[in-house]
């Protein structure tokens, strides 16, 4: 009797790794800071601000625990005028990353699409909502990323 329950127990468990993929999550939102540790800005030659390009790297926190970062992150726009960008960004956290991309006018406030990651992001879909929270003397951040499985 104990070994056929040992038994439907195994199979059990083995049905429910087989439906649920490898790194698969559900909804949820993530919620970090992060400040910024470089900053480059590229401008075409004759110095018109269409096809500038932002390189921006920055480490991440998790506001709750410790002063220790978590992870980094590294974005890239392309400027269309004086204000609206496209940019794309990877989010490098400690169980994998994700990845960014959207038009935005200000580096203030914005939200922009998640379009995928790996690891235990592998597929996610959501949007990330940037808010500054201070400009001096290093730019800092909250980041909101909501997801969905």
């Amino acid at each position: 009797m104990r070994k056929r329950i040992v038994i439907s127990a195994i199979g059990t468990i083995a049905a429910v790794a087989v439906a649920t993929p490898a790194g698969a999550i559900g909804p949820g939102a993530i919620r970090i800071t992060d400040v910024q540790t470089s900053y480059t800005k590229v401008k075409p030659r004759g110095g018109t601000a269409a096809g500038s390009v932002e390189l921006v790297k920055q480490r991440l926190y998790n506001p709750s625990l410790s002063e220790r970062p978590i992870g980094r992150a590294t974005l890239s726009c392309t400027f269309f005028d004086r204000r609206e960008r496209n940019c794309s960004g990877t989010y490098f956290l400690p169980r994998g990353s994700l990845v960014v991309t959207g038009t935005i006018q200000s580096r203030l406030l914005y939200e922009i699409a998640v379009v995928g990651g790996t690891g235990l992001y592998d597929n996610v879909r959501g949007t990330l909502t940037v808010t500054s929270t201070g400009l001096r003397p290093t730019r800092r951040e909250l980041l909101v990323f909501r997801l969905s499985g």
